[in-house]
């Protein structure tokens, strides 16, 4: 009888070792004469733990890591096979505590299927959302998504429902249903995750989208940087559709829903879904003017469904288990669970999926473990590159978009990023208007001039130059990006510039003099 061992194949987990422990358990194997089955399966989100080994028991899956390839001839020795004991044994997977107290809604199956196996996904409840909504008339499954609460995961927060219902009623020969998958905030990495450990949630998700709106068409427009999750989509696409899951007949229906991944060339702004469209029909990526809004004029000019791979990989369990299932998670307009991406400096990184309603200090100290280096937390920013940087005096900050909105902040992607108290605010502000130069589009002059005169200001307040009077015009030169640029590059890079200045002060001062000595 043969052994099941599963060792993932997410871009995190080969980068510290995975394929090198893959290969050495199958070196290990054929030399001992046993027989194994190696599953690549994604990663469970532990990142500090992978590469992560389990092996199937016939009381369930036992877990091992980090391992690397040296490890595997002394597992194999403590009887591996067996999930016996060995100082790298974690027990069994679903009882670590990191895991064990998530809620896992989007991300149920990741890292527990083979992802590409169609066979698997059907066994832990795939397709059962799209054969729910093959049973429904479009309208119908328009008002399940609005029912539901579901927000735009990635970042505006808009509701996903209306977006749907506005491309559902447009009149148009042609309509498309385009995934945002240009996953650009540093320290994000669930859409990435998605495609590489459950692809058929997104194809899904996706073909639902176009059921409901009556779009035949979609397409996944990622990053270059992403090629594992490239290939992983393109062979899973390939597999639906041979499957009859995709084409002229989704499952066996009056529907038809095709889709095909494209690459930008990684420019950030490109993750604006105006700019997204733009690269899409092969144009510069700039952003457009709005209105008209891509639900009305979209891709090549007509109705377009733009949603983040969270928001779409979330429609199939609201389907399958209904509006109300699904709109009891969470607190007040912030519905459902947001996987959360915890990095930078912390104990604990990784993928921790869960209802709204957490502190923020609950989910850095408590499910993160505080930082890696051992210091005290300085400083937290909630949302990428642009997101506002929290003290730990705002830690009992609930994580939903309204608190955080009234905090300053926003939540965006859900990344959250870890700063220990040796970090220097000043410099994270200066990142902040350097980033946007170096990204912007250069459409607007906001964005585009204000960005470059950002960095002069900061560097002039860094070097005592009039502090108190660049400070001023620091703030000004934000409310003006804010309100004046066309887009969020623009609009939201005063967030981490004006946070740093609000809540670190003491870092915008100038170093005092040293005076020579006689």
């Amino acid at each position: 009888m043969s052994i099941t061992l599963f060792v993932p194949a997410d871009a995190a987990a080969v980068a510290l070792g995975a394929d090198r422990v893959a290969a050495a358990i199958r070196r290990e194997a054929e030399a001992r004469n046993l027989d194994v089955t190696l599953v690549r399966n994604g990663s469970r989100g532990m990142i500090w733990l992978e590469p992560l080994v389990e092996v199937e028991t016939a009381t369930g899956r036992v877990a091992y890591g980090p391992v690397t390839a040296k490890d595997v001839p002394g597992l194999f020795d403590a009887g591996l096979l067996d999930g016996s004991a060995h100082p790298l044994c974690l027990g069994a997977t679903e009882d670590i505590p990191f895991l064990k107290s998530q809620t896992r809604l989007t991300f149920a199956r990741c890292g527990l299927t083979d992802p590409l196996s169609l066979e698997d996904y059907r066994r832990h409840d795939g397709l059962k959302g799209l054969e729910k909504a093959l049973s429904l008339t479009p309208a119908q499954i328009v008002a399940e998504v609005t029912d539901s609460g579901l927000r735009g995961r990635g970042g505006a927060g808009f509701p996903t429902g209306v977006k749907w219902k506005t491309v559902a009623g447009a009149e148009a020969d042609q309509k498309y249903i385009v995934c945002n998958a240009d996953e650009g905030d540093s320290g994000t990495f669930a859409d990435r995750m998605i495609m590489e450990g459950d692809p058929f949630v997104l194809i899904e998700g996706m073909a639902i989208a176009g059921i409901a709106v009556g779009a035949t068409k979609g397409y996944i427009y990622t990053r270059s940087e992403y090629p594992h999750a490239i290939a992983v989509m393109e062979e899973a696409i390939r597999r639906a559709r041979a499957a009859g899951v995709l084409g002229l007949s989704v499952m066996g229906s009056a529907h038809a829903f095709d889709m095909e991944v494209r690459a930008g060339a990684g420019a950030y702004v490109c993750g604006e879904e105006t700019s997204l469209l733009n690269s899409l029909e092969g144009k510069r990526g700039v952003v457009r003017a709005k209105p008209p809004l891509p639900a009305l004029q979209g891709l090549f000019g007509r109705p377009t469904v733009v949603n983040n791979v969270l928001s779409l990989a979330s429609v199939p369990i609201i389907l399958d288990r209904g509006a109300a299932f699904y709109r009891d998670f969470g607190v007040g307009r912030s519905k459902g669970t947001i996987p959360i991406q915890l990095a930078g400096n912390i104990k604990h990184g990784g993928l921790y999926e869960i209802a709204f309603g957490l502190t923020l200090g609950e989910i850095v100290e408590g499910i993160g473990g505080g930082t890696a280096s051992g210091r005290p937390v300085k400083a937290v920013q909630v949302g990428g590159p642009l997101g506002a940087y929290f003290p730990r005096d705002l830690f009992g900050t609930v994580f939903d978009y309204e608190a955080f909105t009234a905090a300053g902040g926003l939540i965006g992607h859900a990344g959250i990023t870890v700063f220990d108290d040796t970090v220097d605010m000043l410099a994270q502000a200066r990142f902040a208007f350097e980033f946007c130069a170096v990204e912007s589009c250069g459409k607007c002059t906001p964005c585009r001039i204000g960005s470059t005169r950002g960095v002069e200001v900061v560097d002039r307040i860094a070097q005592g130059v009039e502090p108190e009077a660049n400070k001023v015009l620091l703030t000004d030169l934000c409310n003006t990006m804010k309100f004046g640029s066309l887009c969020a590059l623009g609009g939201f890079t005063p967030y981490p510039v004006m946070s740093a200045l609000t809540h670190f002060p003491q870092d915008f001062q100038p170093a005092p003099l040293v005076e020579a000595a006689e």
